[in-house]
């Protein structure tokens, strides 16, 4: 029988008072269901509705609250933006779940948790105007992340890789790191996404503004990206929104066992030029659906 891996002080960081190094949550204190928004400031909104609450833990940008939400016990975290954030986030969360803290080493009977992220995002096709849902059935990372783990060959969806990049016609600097593809959690989004959301697949971007084909004072490596992703088809999808870290949540779930997807409401359609920022009310529905379905 092959013998455990310690993980050492310098990997895996544990605080002084027993929680992980970034969230400063302890192991007792996570629920099997996570939902994670990108706002500290959301992670109380989505507690108002909880029945009641077990903890509260602010440290950075990480907010965390642990309630009942009609008999069930759900942890929301804040994760702030990017897919750098999440990277922490998700193996922080794993070795919260799956890591004995006393022994260093990974428990024997390892827990699989159901993480959701709710979030914002830009609509990138004409029937994903501002204030519609969409459930990320796939997630196109173009931050490299992934690419650092072993085995992400074996959870990505190779094809559509190559399909995408083919199409863009990208070469140099902008191949580097490789974009990669993710499927969600098929289980999840059939019952998250249910009938009344839209399904697509999104793209996760490294960046706000030149990521995503928004130029201001800098001019653009490629300044017909949008019109190329917004024209790309595949398997009879489209792509339908621009965010920023649902294929790093996608991926790092595949990678250690969990089961995660991402909804987001459009808040600017790229297509039209157009955008609502006084979407508040409609993202306390979609939060209200998310924790019914969860």
């Amino acid at each position: 029988m092959q013998s455990k891996i310690h993980f050492p002080p310098s990997e895996l960081i544990i605080n002084e008072d027993g929680s992980v190094f970034h969230l400063h949550v302890c192991p007792e204190q996570l629920a099997d269901k996570v939902i994670l928004v990108g706002d500290p400031g959301r992670v109380n909104l989505v507690a108002s509705h909880f029945d009641s609450r077990e903890c509260e833990i602010q440290s950075r940008e990480f907010h965390t609250i642990t309630g009942i939400y009609q008999g069930k016990r759900i942890t929301v975290i804040s994760t702030g933006i990017g897919c750098d954030n999440i990277d922490i986030v998700m193996n922080e969360l794993d070795a919260l779940a799956n890591i004995d803290f006393q022994t260093r080493k990974e428990k024997d009977a390892l827990r699989r948790l159901e993480l959701v992220r709710i979030g914002t995002c830009g609509g990138l096709q004409p029937y994903t105007p501002a204030g519609t849902f969409i459930c990320s059935e796939v997630s196109i990372g173009m931050d490299g992340l992934l690419n650092f783990y072993e085995g992400r060959n074996a959870v990505c969806d190779l094809p559509l890789e190559r399909a995408l990049l083919n199409h863009l016609g990208w070469s140099g600097t902008l191949c580097s790191p490789t974009l990669y593809a993710v499927h969600a959690d098929k289980e999840l989004v059939e019952r998250i996404a249910g009938t009344d959301f839209v399904r697509g697949i999104t793209v996760a971007c490294g960046g706000f503004f030149g990521p995503q084909g928004r130029r201001l004072r800098i001019p653009l490596a490629d300044p017909h990206q949008n019109e190329k992703i917004e024209s790309f088809e595949y398997g009879g999808r489209r792509i339908t929104n621009y965010e920023m870290e649902s294929s790093a949540l996608a991926g790092l779930s595949l990678l250690l066992g969990h089961k995660a997807t991402t909804i987001c409401m459009v808040i600017a359609n790229r297509v039209k030029q157009e955008a609502d920022t006084s979407y508040k009310t409609q993202i306390d529905d979609l939060i209200r659906i998310v924790l019914d379905r969860i």
